[in-house]
């Protein structure tokens, strides 16, 4: 779901601090290997996707305390050592898309996103927005909105693959559809920012992802539909946002709080594995925990703090070490692996490993 910078009210609501939000607890999915070829036909009749399972159904983006989504989306993804696939089911009783050019903002009717962060930094991920027509937007975020993030349109994902398949007629009112299925292929290659070095996860190695699909309240409107207008506004309803890992706001641009994809050995149909958190993710939680609370407390005083009692905060984590000027902050702790470094944190988010 990504918004444009220049809407007031969008940005007002993106710019809510993080910490007065619940915070749902991530989910997670294993990605088995696939060793055939797969058709990019959006079908998903290969045995490969037969074998992978469902993810668990989309709910609001808020989480689940919030009404359930009105019709079903579930995601499928498999790899092998040259693309991440990914296949998503979306049942729609009124198939709709009319942009047609290649970065449209095509969240202003209805579609599906995908959020990737390889390294899971926050920086620099990946969004990739797609409707039942195949219209694609692909961007780049250099950072998320609350820490001054910038959209490159200009980032194009080379040799990405897709198909769209409908069951169902496209911007027909007069009868009722059933489902629109988007598959893909991305290579590792368009995801690497490490240039001819790329190389594809090891297997147990987990990446950051979620999924967004855009739905308005539509009616019918000559031959084709419309956004249905709200009488007590005479404006467009809101649109719903129904994700696979829900965020706790209405809000996409929080990648910390993204679902977890685990790549697995095993080839699909071959077995079943459980799927291991990395034991260091408490860690970088932690420290996020300190990351928010010198927002909180920048934003009521105007300055960082190296003062636990300040931070007003409760954390497992010991051997902590701070750097604090009037604008920005570093704030590491020592990775639960001997020997692997320790994590890092600043004042935009980012978090890292060295």
């Amino acid at each position: 779901m990504h918004k444009i910078i220049t809407s007031c009210l969008i940005m007002a609501f993106l710019s809510l601090p993080t910490w007065a939000q619940p915070i749902p607890a991530p989910r997670n999915y294993m990605a088995y290997q696939v060793q055939e070829k797969l058709i990019m036909d959006g079908l998903l009749e290969e045995s490969a996707w037969k074998n992978a399972p469902w993810s668990d159904a989309f709910q609001d983006i808020q989480g689940e305390e919030f009404p359930e989504p009105g019709q079903l989306t579930r995601m499928k993804m498999l790899w092998d050592k040259d693309n991440l696939y990914i296949g998503i089911r979306l049942e729609e009783t009124h198939i709709w898309a009319t942009y047609t050019e290649r970065e449209s903002v095509i969240f202003q009717e209805n579609d599906i996103e995908i959020f990737i962060d390889p390294d899971g930094d926050t920086h620099h991920y990946y969004e990739i927005e797609i409707n039942a027509l195949g219209t694609l937007w692909d961007l780049l975020m250099t950072r998320p909105y609350k820490n001054g993030g910038k959209p490159i349109n200009g980032w194009n994902i080379n040799d990405f693959q897709y198909a769209v398949h409908l069951e169902g007629t496209l911007n027909d009112p007069s009868d009722t559809d059933e489902f629109w299925i988007l598959e893909m292929a991305i290579p590792w290659k368009s995801l690497s920012q490490s240039g001819p070095r790329y190389s594809a996860p090891e297997p147990g190695e987990h990446w950051k992802i979620n999924f967004s699909r855009v739905q308005w309240q539509i009616e019918p409107e000559g031959k084709g539909y419309a956004k249905k207008t709200n009488p007590d506004t005479g404006k467009a309803y809101p649109e719903d946002n129904w994700v696979w890992s829900a965020m706790g706001q209405v809000n996409m641009h929080i990648p910390e709080r993204w679902g977890y994809v685990q790549f697995s050995e095993m080839t699909a149909g071959e077995g079943t594995a459980s799927f291991q958190i990395h034991p260091d993710e408490k860690v970088k939680n932690e420290l996020r925990k300190y990351y928010e609370a010198q927002r909180k407390l920048f934003a009521s005083s105007g300055h960082y703090s190296k003062d636990l009692a300040e931070l007003d905060i409760a954390s497992d984590l010991t051997d902590l070490s701070y750097e604090v000027s009037e604008s920005r902050f570093k704030i590491s702790a020592a990775s639960t692996i001997a020997g692997a470094g320790r994590w890092y944190i600043t004042e935009d988010s980012r978090i890292w490993q060295e």
